[in-house]
C-alpha cells in the first residue's frame, strides 16, 4: 500500500493550510493510500546550528526522519511568509536532510520520494510565491514534486467560518485530484516488494 506523510507549514492552530491540506488528504485517501497528518508544532526543534548539530543529532529530528523514510511520499501544504516558506518549516527540513546517527547519507529521508505541494492563503495571490521555493527545495534533496502545484486564493470565503469542510466545490475537487495524483503516480513507480 501507498503510504504518505502529510504535514503543513503553518503552526496556527486553525490555518487555511491545513484546511486544504485536509481536502487533498481525502483524495489521496480515496485513490487508495495511507496518509498519515502530522503537527510540525509536535516536533519542536532547535534553530540549526552546525556546531550544535556535530555535538548531538536532536531527537526530534531523529523521529521526524523515521517518519519521513517509512513514507514514500508527502502532501504539503505551506503558508507563504514574506514571499517563501516559513522559517520554523525551512528550519525542520534542514534538521531532517542532514546525516545522522540512523541515516548516514545527507537527504537519505528525502531522495526518491514523490511530493504534492499546495498554498492557501485569504489574498488573491493564494501564497504563489512559496511554491517555487518549496520546489526548489525539495528538487535539491531528490524528490519529485508533481507538476501540478496547487495556490488557493481567499480561502477565508472557501470555508465556513473555522470549519473545516470545504463549502467550494471547484477547489475542493482540485485539491482531492492533486491527493489522488501524488497517490496514483507513487503507486506506478513504487518498486513491487
Amino acid at each position: 500500500m501507498v503510504k504518505i506523510l502529510a504535514f503543513s507549514g503553518s503552526l496556527r492552530e486553525n490555518s487555511y493550510n491545513r484546511r486544504v491540506l485536509n481536502v487533498a488528504i481525502e483524495g489521496a485517501r480515496a485513490a487508495g493510500a495511507e496518509v498519515t497528518l502530522i503537527d510540525l508544532r509536535d516536533f519542536p526543534m532547535p534553530a540549526f546550528n552546525s556546531d550544535e548539530y556535530d555535538q548531538a543529532f536532536d531527537e526530534n529530528a531523529a523521529r521526524f526522519q523515521d517518519l519521513l523514510m517509512e513514507h514514500d511520499g508527502f502532501l504539503i501544504a505551506s503558508p507563504e511568509y514574506n514571499g517563501t516558506i516559513p522559517g520554523g518549516m525551512k528550519n525542520i527540513i534542514d534538521w531532517a536532510s542532514r546525516p545522522s546517527p540512523k541515516y548516514s547519507k545527507s537527504v537519505e529521508v528525502f531522495k526518491g520520494k514523490h511530493a504534492a505541494i499546495m498554498t492557501a492563503s485569504p489574498g488573491s495571490f493564494g501564497g504563489i510565491r512559496c511554491l517555487a521555493h518549496m520546489r526548489g527545495m525539495f528538487t535539491i534533496m531528490f524528490v519529485h514534486v508533481l507538476p501540478t502545484e496547487i495556490a488557493v486564493t481567499f480561502a477565508n470565503s472557501k470555508f465556513e467560518g473555522d470549519g473545516t469542510e470545504m463549502t467550494d466545490e471547484k477547489t475542493k475537487m482540485i485539491l482531492q485530484d492533486l491527493g489522488a495524483s501524488l497517490a496514483q503516480m507513487i503507486s506506478r513507480t513504487k518498486p513491487s516488494t
